[in-house]
């Protein structure tokens, strides 16, 4: 069984993650910023959550 990938629509191409979910407070992993490109999303590199950028790049 797999878990689906958790997807997050923002505002602007320069984005931060660090784990943390709506569902819990607590931090995941290291605070990472991600960079969305030409594709118009970002995955994160480890927790795979999607970063979409609303209204495409």
């Amino acid at each position: 069984m797999t878990t689906a990938q958790e997807t997050v629509t923002v505002h602007t191409s320069r984005v931060k993650c660090d784990g943390a979910s709506e569902i819990t407070t607590s931090l995941g992993h290291p605070r990472v910023w991600l960079e969305i490109d030409e594709r118009g999303h970002v995955d994160c590199p480890y927790c795979d959550k999607r970063f979409v950028l609303e209204g495409g790049h």
